[in-house]
């Protein structure tokens, strides 16, 4: 896997992942609604750490300034 998420990209993933979290912890979203946040935020966290999301080649968009 090449990097393709800069780091911005990776922050903003991060920002909202946290945001979720205080959400879902302090009961403003709750039930499905809530499980299906939680795992997106899981999804975002683990993108953020290895630095690759896979929609983004489907789409064209590289968003990380090194090259690997």
């Amino acid at each position: 896997m090449k990097a393709n998420m800069g780091i911005t990209d990776k922050s903003i993933r991060i920002f909202i992942a946290g945001a979720i979290l205080v959400l879902y912890f302090t009961n403003i979203i709750s039930g499905t609604l809530g499980i299906i946040l939680l795992v997106l935020a899981g999804v975002f966290v683990l993108t953020s750490l290895v630095s690759f999301c896979p929609l983004y080649p489907i789409l064209g968009i590289n968003t990380c300034k090194k090259k690997y």
